[in-house]
């Protein structure tokens, strides 16, 4: 099996790791509760977006592979407006436990995980939308997002639901509620 395909199935389970260490050396303060939730409330908020677009397409842990080629909204934007939404979400949870060592550590191991993972979903997406995926690829940034709204796309593109996208998010909600649970309980222990 490719690995980029493993960690692909199994990215749900990568941040574990993660959330290990920041349990262990966490010593969340007001002003790191503060600072570091802002991040995470614009990380999810860039995943709802994305998801509100992609819809529940985006939970398949199976084989690599869209049904759609989706450039509007966030994607308009960045190629990948989830994976950026985990990435500012887990920098956001290091701050929030007042470890910024973790947090830009926190920001390498996802971006390289990421990395990878996308280079095996771009390759579907070039086998699939050939010559359109290569115009919104030369187009669209991967992980920074570009001021510059793209408009190359000429193929049917599905509607924003947020009330579908809010539904496709309930995990995430639940694990972002059971960290910052865990950090606000820390901080009265550790402060």
């Amino acid at each position: 099996m490719d690995f980029r395909q493993a960690l692909f199935k199994f990215r749900s389970y990568t941040p574990i790791p993660f959330l290990v260490v920041m349990a262990i050396v966490a010593h969340p303060t007001f002003t790191s509760m503060l600072v570091g939730f802002g991040f995470v409330l614009i990380g999810e908020a860039i995943r709802l977006w994305g998801v509100s677009y992609a819809g529940s397409e985006t939970r398949t842990t199976g084989q690599v592979g869209a049904t759609a080629l989706i450039t509007t909204g966030p994607f308009s934007r960045v190629r990948n407006p989830l994976y950026l939404g985990n990435m500012t979400m887990y920098f956001g949870l290091g701050i929030m436990a007042n470890t910024p060592l973790l947090a830009i550590v926190g920001l390498f191991y996802f971006f390289f995980q990421y990395t990878l993972i996308v280079s095996l979903e771009e390759e579907s997406l070039f086998k699939k939308f050939p010559e359109e995926y290569l115009r919104y690829y030369q187009s669209v940034p991967r992980f920074i997002p570009t001021i510059k709204k793209y408009s190359g796309g000429g193929h049917p593109q599905p509607a924003v639901n947020w009330k579908g996208g809010i539904i496709s998010e309930r995990r995430t909600f639940q694990a972002i509620a059971s960290v910052v649970i865990m950090l606000i309980v820390f901080w009265f222990l550790r402060g």
